[in-house]
């Protein structure tokens, strides 16, 4: 399925591109089937992106929601190949700083999850899976180890669960030990650039660049080939989008995060186990900072919640 879903996401890059010129989104209906159009514009987030202070911009539907505002989308990674890649340069490069609003459906799913899932899916991006009933995809975001990932992994091995853990370059090469056990223990390793810039504001090669140092990096010092990648702040562009699936990589944001990454200023445990577990919604793609003591203590007792609750711990396919 891996492979067949990076190779339907890399020919349908092109339609995303035509809809530009006719002036479409794309849609999916309720039967799951691509088609139609929904106008959407772009309006100023409630809360802050994870990683900095500014506020910046929300994707919103300028249509009525109706019923109980269930969204039926395309399972991760599952797509339908309708045709080739096109000029990159083409797509639209405004820079979009990803975020969410606190708007959900009937089944706590964020709204703008939903809606980004549809407007850039084509663009092999993950927001949400929206096609489970009970799935969770558990991620963690390495830029530095802050001596909280072994008792991450410990809680891990022990509850049976694995995670995403989206690493740079300074973060692999300073702790080899910590990304062999990740493979080792059955974790999957993705690509959060080798230096950390905002990615909207480089050049396609410069693009291409972050992505393959450190791809090759761990290939040759780990035999492991990373498939995922999740863009530092959150910051992306269509054409961005487009690079990245060029390489046959998909791109992962969340639909939900908490301020939990300053490490001089924790949230108390009780506050964040309410806050995270009050967040689940089927298909989440849950964001945690491994930098974070808090989220390394409260790990356990909220895999316990999920797994209580019927959620499942998945990796992307």
């Amino acid at each position: 399925m891996k492979s067949k879903a990076i190779t339907f996401c890399m020919v349908l890059v092109m339609a995303g591109v035509i809809m530009l010129f006719t002036g479409c989104e794309p849609n999916v209906s309720n039967d799951g089937m691509a088609g139609g159009t929904t106008p959407i514009e772009t309006t100023q987030r409630i809360e802050t992106t994870p990683g900095t202070t500014e506020t910046t911009p929300r994707v919103t539907e300028t249509t009525p929601v109706t019923g109980d505002n269930d969204i039926n989308e395309p399972a991760v990674g599952e797509t339908t190949p309708t045709a080739t890649l096109f000029e990159l340069s083409m797509l639209p490069d405004a820079k979009i700083g990803w975020g969410l609003g606190r708007d959900t459906d009937s089944r706590n799913r964020p709204i703008d999850a939903l809606t980004a899932q549809r407007k850039y899916g084509h663009l092999c991006a993950i927001f949400i899976d929206a096609d489970t009933e009970n799935k969770i995809y558990l991620t963690f975001d390495e830029g530095y180890e802050n001596g909280h990932t072994p008792l991450i992994l410990d809680a891990l091995r022990d509850k049976g669960v694995n995670a995403t853990f989206f690493v740079t370059y300074d973060y692999c090469k300073s702790q080899p030990g910590l990304i062999r056990r990740m493979i080792d223990e059955g974790h999957q390793l993705a690509n959060h650039s080798y230096s950390h810039p905002s990615f909207p504001g480089l050049s396609d090669e410069r693009v291409r660049e972050e992505i393959l140092k450190l791809h090759d990096y761990v290939k040759d010092n780990f035999g492991y080939e990373m498939r995922l990648i999740r863009f530092p702040m959150g910051e992306f562009s269509e054409r961005v989008l487009a690079v990245t699936a060029e390489l046959g990589y998909r791109s992962v944001f969340w639909s939900f995060a908490y301020v939990d990454w300053q490490v001089d200023n924790q949230p108390p445990p009780d506050e964040a186990f309410r806050k995270i577990t009050a967040a689940s919604h089927p298909g989440a793609v849950i964001l945690l900072h491994a930098v974070s003591a808090t989220n390394a203590e409260i790990l356990p007792g909220v895999i316990d919640y999920w797994v209580e609750n019927g959620f499942e711990m998945a990796l992307f396919e």
